[in-house]
């Protein structure tokens, strides 16, 4: 397709008044290959070779058998969810929860570490995504307080990706000196994660914050920020 249209077009949708999304007229799916998903995203402006296509890909391949089509939109908060991220001193292997009305949530989680040993964690809570994020916390032992959860679907219908973002604090604060007032201000560290069910991205998401906040106490500079207000965030 990509070489020659008509390949496989016997009739061109020109032809009949329709418009093509691009000059190939490639609808990505579970049977679209490596490189007509790296033209697409040449289209959309991300160059990625090497590694980054790789991991980009197997994503695209795990979410494409499950959803028939995938959007533009689809494929950018791939791309967030798997090139634009923190050192992974954590990684989300595998997930699985017990949840409903019959008593409480129970989550079991797998994590890779950056040792490349795998940590088997276990833990029950009062919802499939607080007893996923117990069990992280009985691996990761780096207690954090959940300032903030959101979720939204990134395109329509039921076999919608879901992108979360959460926000976190250490309980042992980490501190950085506001620019303007020279005050401590506590530090928080914001996670996101995309995925087609919603625990997994919440769990990414939270991973992904907590990678952030465990590379910000390896030794540094001091860092310097400019906030809207000189009063750290609480949690509610």
């Amino acid at each position: 397709m990509l070489k020659n249209k008509a390949t496989y077009e016997i009739l061109s949708p020109d032809d009949i008044g329709l418009i093509r999304t691009d000059d190939s007229g490639i609808v990505l799916g579970k049977l679209s290959g490596r490189h007509a998903l790296k033209t697409r995203l040449v289209q959309l402006g991300y160059e990625l070779d090497g590694k980054e296509l790789d991991d980009v890909f197997k994503r695209f391949k795990a979410v494409a058998e499950k959803k028939k089509n995938l959007s533009d939109e689809d494929l950018e908060v791939l791309i967030s969810d798997e090139v634009f991220q923190p050192e992974a001193l954590w990684a989300l292997s595998d997930l699985q929860v017990v949840c409903g009305t019959m008593g409480l949530s129970t989550a079991t989680v797998k994590l890779v570490g950056l040792d490349g040993v795998q940590y088997v964690g276990s833990a029950m809570g009062t919802g499939p995504v607080d007893a996923a994020y117990k069990a992280v916390d009985t691996t990761v032992k780096a207690p954090v307080m959940l300032l903030e959860y959101g979720m939204n679907a990134v395109t329509e219908g039921i076999d919608a990706i879901a992108h979360t973002r959460v926000v976190i604090r250490s309980h042992d604060p980490l501190t950085v000196t506001h620019a303007q007032t020279g005050s401590q201000v506590a530090r928080s560290f914001s996670g996101t994660g995309a995925s087609e069910d919603v625990v997994v991205s919440s769990v990414r998401a939270y991973v992904n914050a907590l990678n952030k906040m465990l590379t910000f106490r390896a030794p540094r500079k001091e860092v310097k920020v400019v906030t809207s207000s000189t009063e750290p965030r609480v949690s509610a």
